[in-house]
């Protein structure tokens, strides 16, 4: 049984070496750990510090890609790898690396596809109101969106089995962390949430580098999220109220016309009438919307089969 502990990397001179030494060097279960950082177009000496530590695996980017496709050219060079489990975690140290044993056991059991860690968010001090807010909310969007019980969502301390991140694409690029579990989710895995400390802050969020930044993008995130993977949903509550609202002012100008009120109110019928349809438009853009989603469904099974056939040899 052999665990790849997975690191996105980016100008984390300052940082990785401390989060390198904390790793578990042994597991119960585990034969064998290794260790994978994915360098996201690093200008400084993150490399070199991977390379003297003896970091087993180095994805290299020219160019600085994001998080989301680092996190997915890592799992893929993971399975490639021979990975059995892949645990993804942070160079910052902002998770306690000891309870990489506990993320794992639930996969050891066979109890879960994926676990994923949950901060004590209440308590994080370097932690603003807005950004407690905001990833509660997003958490809650993600439970919805994936008929999941997972508290967490936006944490990136998580394990997963070979066969959970064969299955796993990202289409996002500012985060894979709500999305990927959206997708698990909705292909039947197994996820799990176990409780994991964390540690000081040493270095400011990448993801927040301004508060107004991060609720654009947070709020953007989490309407694509539901468009792409609740498309009806999302659709059909915009074409009900829509749809609702120009029939209520139809009734209304209906009532007017037949009390003989003064005036034809026309403008008032005109709205009516363009919210009516609006909304019937919008309801049936989420049924179009949803085959095109079923379309996805049936190429990402066709990409899984493709991977288990291509990786076979390295298990």
């Amino acid at each position: 049984m052999k665990l790849i502990i997975q690191i996105p990397c980016y100008n984390e001179a300052g940082t990785l070496e401390i989060a390198l030494n904390a790793l578990p060097k042994r597991i119960k279960g585990i034969d064998k750990i290794e260790v994978l950082i994915v360098n996201d177009g690093s200008t400084d000496r993150t490399v070199e510090i991977a390379e003297n530590w003896g970091v087993n695996h180095i994805v290299n980017f020219t160019s600085n890609q994001g998080l989301a496709k680092g996190f997915i050219a890592g799992l893929d060079r993971c399975i490639k790898e021979g990975a059995d489990i892949i645990v993804n975690t942070d160079a910052d140290n902002q998770y306690e690396a000891k309870d990489i044993k506990a993320l794992v056991g639930p996969i050891l059991r066979k109890k879960a596809d994926i676990v994923v860690g949950t901060r004590p968010i209440n308590e994080t001090r370097h932690f603003s109101t807005i950004k407690k807010i905001l990833q509660k909310f997003g958490s809650w969007v993600v439970r919805v969106a994936s008929n999941t019980s997972v508290q967490d969502a936006p944490s990136g301390f998580r394990a997963m089995s070979r066969d959970a991140a064969m299955r796993l694409n990202v289409f996002n690029e500012y985060t894979y962390t709500l999305e990927t579990i959206i997708q698990a989710g909705q292909k039947n895995m197994s996820i799990i949430s176990l409780p994991i400390r964390t540690n000081e802050d040493l270095r400011p969020s990448r993801l927040l580098s301004s508060i107004p930044m991060y609720v654009k993008k947070s709020i953007v995130t989490i309407i694509r999220i539901f468009i792409t993977y609740r498309p009806v949903r999302f659709f059909s509550s915009i074409g009900i109220v829509l749809f609702i609202v120009g029939f209520s002012l139809g009734v209304r100008w209906i009532i007017l016309y037949l009390t003989g009120a003064s005036g034809a109110h026309v403008p008032s019928l005109v709205l009516a009438s363009i919210l009516m349809l609006s909304g019937f438009m919008s309801i049936l853009s989420g049924f179009m919307a949803d085959l095109i989603a079923t379309n996805r469904k049936l190429l990402e099974e066709i990409q899984y089969r493709v991977k288990k056939i291509e990786y076979r040899d390295k298990k």
